[in-house]
């Protein structure tokens, strides 16, 4: 673990969620879209009685979702506004009314379910923020709503704990955009000098919230793939490689 300047007066703390607060999972980008295309098409996985042209129909449909998340995520990285699911699958041609619409949202649900496990050290991390007086906020880029992420930090355990979220989707940004970091502190009430945000990725997490005089701690969990990569000049404020080291960090900085 390494520090590379101390500084008072922390009063919140926020967090990325994937790779983050989750434990970070390759996954086929693909495979998700492909599970929501045979639900659609009602094609059940792995079925001998398909035949090839409703597969080729639902293969043809995830690739265009897929052509269109891709295209959401790039422009996140180069001019940082934001996306929703809902629009994203309306630009594929999804059509919201059709009769197994919900189906195919539930397997795609289920799909990224093991993906979205809160890690186990986030409980008692948070609960010794808490009782050192410093808030807690979630900023996410994301696709998803906020009431899916609630129920996901709900299902684990966790979302008593959470003073404040923000996600992209609700936004009009990305991060690193300064208005995205500007947006969950305005919730929290909180300066940019007293806050410090915790993410796995140098650009959005750590770039990102330091251009608005947020401190940075990186954790590196996540092996990113080179599309997903920006290149940019960025030294951590500190870098934990556990969750649970960073109660110690920040109340080093608060001492």
């Amino acid at each position: 673990m390494s520090h590379e300047r101390s500084q008072p007066g922390v009063e919140a703390v926020v967090f990325d969620w994937g790779g983050t607060l989750t434990p970070w999972h390759a996954v086929d980008i693909g495979e998700q879209w492909r599970v929501f295309a045979r639900e659609v098409h009602g094609i059940p996985v792995d079925s001998p009685e398909v035949s090839e042209a409703d597969l080729r129909a639902a293969h043809d449909l995830a690739d265009r979702i897929i052509a269109v998340e891709d295209d959401a995520w790039a422009r996140g990285r180069a001019d940082h506004t934001s996306a929703h699911l809902d629009a994203i699958l309306e630009a594929a041609g999804v059509d919201p009314e059709h009769d197994r619409h919900l189906l195919a949202l539930a397997a795609y649900r289920r799909f990224w379910e093991p993906h979205t496990i809160t890690d186990p050290q986030v409980r008692p991390l948070w609960e010794g923020l808490r009782e050192n007086g410093i808030k807690i906020g979630v900023l996410s880029n994301t696709i998803w709503t906020r009431d899916y992420h609630r129920e996901l930090f709900a299902r684990d355990g966790v979302l008593d704990l959470i003073d404040a979220d923000a996600y992209s989707s609700e936004l009009h940004v990305v991060k690193p955009h300064a208005e995205a970091f500007a947006a969950i502190l305005r919730q929290l009430d909180v300066e940019p000098g007293a806050a410090v945000y915790v993410g796995d990725r140098i650009y959005e997490d750590v770039w990102g919230p330091q251009q608005i005089g947020m401190r940075a701690i990186w954790i590196p969990h996540s092996d990113l793939p080179p599309r997903q990569r920006v290149a940019v000049d960025a030294t951590p404020d500190a870098t934990v490689h556990e969750l649970r080291e960073i109660l110690g960090v920040v109340t080093g900085w608060t001492a």
